[in-house]
């Protein structure tokens, strides 16, 4: 294991650059290749019957930021698919690179790249980046290079990440968009607080008559928010910062709150169908896969994405691995839907409980999409009724005064 260690630091990081140049025939070509200097990136195209005329580094030209999920999904993809056509693993991860927009991701798979030219595993090379791949992607390539299906394996990889980013998507347009009216109502309300109240509270000391009580409540909560506005607002930014803070580090938090989440009104059925979406499809892609019942719950209780659901599936792996039936101990869990249970029993009566869990993904997976939509339309007229509330409240509030004097008049 040293010796491989060594090997892989010694080996040079390739850099990607951009060429142009002429074939035998005089016509001009251009491309972009993974060399480790110039000198050998002419050596190898002067090899090709290419004679370089200019060539140019590619990295300073990429985008910046970390890579991200939706990232190694495209990643997979591209990389089964150049596998499936028979390109060798260490050439696909250069094509790949090599194109790449983004410099940590292009910086990623060069890594990966080298620690497989100094012979160490694909699943080896990519488990030494967890923070990038997880021991579900892991597990999965290492069945792929056991089984001499590692296209096929990497296909479905691939598969299962773009379906589990698509269902994050969806899961995350759901909870944002509520959240964000609600904040741009809260920040023009306070607006109105801070700028609007005070010129309609001095126009009214001329009056010379007692204000209506909705108007004395409104002024007055001007006036304490103009005195303590930044003070309530520290307080709220060093609450949300320890709630956040806590919830990443405390396992009973968390528990509390996926539970919570989990009944919560309109969004609490599309975190449950979300959860047992990613459940299924987990279980389809690692049964497909090969891997031993009992070790893929592990990987499917992780993959969740709720506490809830992880403790339910760690419990049934116990289960599981004494001798219980997969469907006997997701009954006893009490929390999964009486036709996943029968889907995946039929599965497993026909030995074909992958084929089963991908169809109980793809039916959870519609309803997720189907959901938000529809709460998206159910909760327009509800968030236009609520602006209306906090913005034609204080309207009112400043306008009952003058209604009240025009009367009297």
């Amino acid at each position: 294991m040293a010796q491989s260690t060594t090997a892989v630091r010694s080996v040079k990081r390739d850099v990607a650059y951009f060429w142009v140049g002429k074939d035998k025939r005089g016509t001009k070509v251009s491309g972009k290749t993974l060399a480790p200097n110039e000198q050998a990136l002419r050596a190898e195209l002067r090899r090709q019957g290419i004679a370089p005329t200019k060539l140019k580094v590619q990295s300073s030209n990429l985008r910046g930021g970390k890579p991200k999920p939706a990232d190694i999904a495209v990643f997979s993809r591209q990389l089964a698919t150049m596998l499936a056509a028979g390109i060798p693993l260490v050439q696909a991860f250069e094509i790949v690179g090599a194109g790449h927009e983004k410099a940590s991701m292009q910086k990623l798979i060069l890594d990966v790249k080298a620690d497989v030219e100094a012979g160490v595993s694909l699943h080896e090379a990519l488990g030494r980046r967890p923070l990038y791949f997880d021991d579900l992607y892991v597990n999965l390539v290492q069945a792929g290079e056991q089984a001499g299906a590692l296209d096929s394996l990497l296909d479905k990889v691939a598969t299962y990440k773009e379906k589990t980013e698509a269902l994050k998507k969806k899961v995350k347009k759901a909870l944002f968009y509520p959240t964000a009216v609600l904040v741009v109502a809260l920040v023009v309300t306070v607006i109105l607080l801070i700028f609007v109240i005070p010129q309609f509270e001095s126009l009214f000391k001329g009056f010379g008559a007692d204000l209506p009580a909705f108007t004395q409540m409104v002024i007055g909560l001007s006036r304490f928010v103009q005195a303590d506005g930044i003070f309530i607002a520290i307080v709220a930014g060093a609450a949300g910062y320890a709630f956040f803070y806590f919830k990443q580090r405390s396992r009973k938090m968390r528990e509390v709150l996926d539970r919570a989440l989990l009944k919560f009104p309109i969004i609490g059925p599309i975190m449950n169908k979300a959860a047992l979406a990613r459940y299924a499809r987990t279980l389809s892609t690692m049964f497909a896969a090969g891997v031993p019942l009992v070790e893929a719950l592990e990987s499917v209780a992780g993959a969740c994405g709720n506490i809830v659901y992880e403790d339910a599936v760690m419990r049934m792996r116990d289960e599981v691995a004494t001798g219980q039936r997969l469907q006997r101990a997701m009954d006893n869990t009490n929390i999964f839907p009486n036709m996943v249970i029968q889907m995946i029993a039929v599965g497993e009566e026909a030995g074909a409980l992958d084929e089963m869990s991908g169809k109980v993904a793809t039916f959870y997976e519609e309803e997720v999409d189907n959901a938000v939509d529809s709460m998206s339309s159910l909760l327009e007229p509800l968030i236009m009724a609520i602006l209306g509330v906090l913005v034609g409240g204080l309207v009112i509030a400043m306008y009952l005064p003058i209604f009240k004097l025009g009367s009297v008049v």
